[in-house]
């Protein structure tokens, strides 16, 4: 079995590729008869065998079922502020090795920018799928468009990342349920804001006595979760 994996819309018995993929596997100088891992972007992945390989199509036959990368016990999120330029590409590159599920773009009151184009939330999406075969993981985090603050909403245990707060995520983490982590924009999220996180439930941790930068910080959260081993 090759190293290639693909990712395809359902593990069926017989999968055929588009174009785009076609291509990819006559790149990777593959052929009829070698076996490579697709996966579904849920969670499953198996080995399958390409039957057909023509220049605008592939036919794939599934083959055994196969373990994917160990994913949290429960959906582990990332809530970021919008910025600017190719840095939320870098978020959500480092925010897929480390093991989100979920990517849920956010307009802060100090955020960079107010909104994001349909095209660069399909290329974000891509770069998940790009960095989910990279680091061999079975599930494809969603990249949701922004929404405001004020109307986030999650599940279990939220993290906001809060300098100066004097409590650590590893203290307070409990994987009964699923957790989010949340990050603010260069310059930070207001007082106010962090306030009204904390009163619907929200826990300030620190990330140590340094400032980082607004993509740094929401790699050094999910970092010290991935180092936990969950």
């Amino acid at each position: 079995m090759t190293d290639t994996r693909i990712r395809v819309q359902e593990l069926t018995p017989q999968m055929t590729l588009g174009p785009r993929e076609a291509r990819h596997l006559h790149v990777l100088r593959l052929k009829v008869g070698d076996v490579l891992r697709v996966f579904d972007g849920q969670g499953a992945e198996a080995g399958a065998e390409i039957m057909e390989l023509e220049a605008g199509h592939a036919v794939l036959i599934l083959g055994a079922a196969v373990s994917g990368a160990a994913e949290t016990p429960f959906p582990l999120t990332l809530a970021v502020a919008l910025l600017k330029g190719d840095k939320l590409s870098d978020v959500v590159r480092a925010a897929t090795e480390l093991g989100v599920a979920r990517v849920q773009l956010l307009v802060t009151a100090r955020a960079d920018a107010r909104e994001i184009g349909a095209q660069k939330l399909l290329r974000l999406g891509r770069v998940a799928e790009e960095a989910s075969k990279q680091s061999r993981r079975a599930v494809v985090p969603e990249v949701l468009a922004p929404i405001a603050l004020a109307d986030f909403r999650w599940d279990g245990q939220l993290f906001v990342a809060q300098p100066g707060s004097a409590r650590r995520i590893m203290n307070l983490l409990d994987w009964a349920a699923p957790v989010t982590v949340l990050t603010g924009p260069e310059g930070g999220l207001t007082d106010t804001e962090v306030a009204g996180l904390i009163e619907r439930g929200a826990h300030a941790v620190t990330l140590g006595p340094r400032i980082l930068r607004a993509e740094t910080a929401p790699v050094a959260l999910l970092g010290a979760i991935a180092a936990a081993g969950e």
